[in-house]
């Protein structure tokens, strides 16, 4: 299984379709959020895409909630959840859906880490990041019972890779 996920782009539609186009090997595309752009617009089609609270489009939804290989993935953009000061409130609601990861940005903060089995990951901002210089997004893979973090800058530099 590989995944790309990116959020937080606020209208930059053009950093989508780059970074889509630079992986067009992985079996779906998650955005977190905050694209700011129509949700049927087209760099978003076979997208699964949750509302950010700068999302104004209402057919977005908040969360999403689907399988992959076997892999229970929740997405959610993690304003409604306190993400900037706390991921308890989202963890325990991984632990309600029975997640085995958990996608969502809105701090703008690229990392990731795992808690009682359940891997929780943060892609940071392609337009406005915090903590590092870097616009960031991630490529995830599951390899043979292991999770790789993958991290890169919108040029497709490699920043980080983890393994869990």
């Amino acid at each position: 299984m590989k995944l790309l996920v990116m959020s937080d782009t606020h209208g930059d539609a053009e950093v989508i379709k780059q970074v889509r186009e630079r992986h067009m090997d992985v079996d779906a595309i998650i955005h977190c959020g905050d694209s700011e752009l129509p949700f049927d617009h087209e760099y978003l089609q076979r997208v699964k895409r949750v509302r950010g609270n700068c999302d104004r489009d209402s057919r977005y939804p908040e969360e999403e909630l689907f399988d992959v290989s076997e892999k229970r993935i929740f997405v959610t953009h993690g304003h409604l959840f306190n993400v900037k000061s706390t991921t308890m409130n989202i963890f325990y609601r991984a632990k309600e859906l029975e997640a085995d990861v958990v996608f969502f940005g809105h701090s703008h903060v690229l990392g990731c880490e795992l808690l009682d089995n359940v891997l929780f990951v943060n892609p940071g901002s392609l337009l406005k990041p915090r903590g590092i210089d870097d616009k960031s997004y991630v490529i995830m893979e599951y390899i043979n019972d292991q999770w790789i973090v993958s991290g890169y800058t919108d040029e497709g530099k490699e920043i980080f890779i983890k393994r869990f």
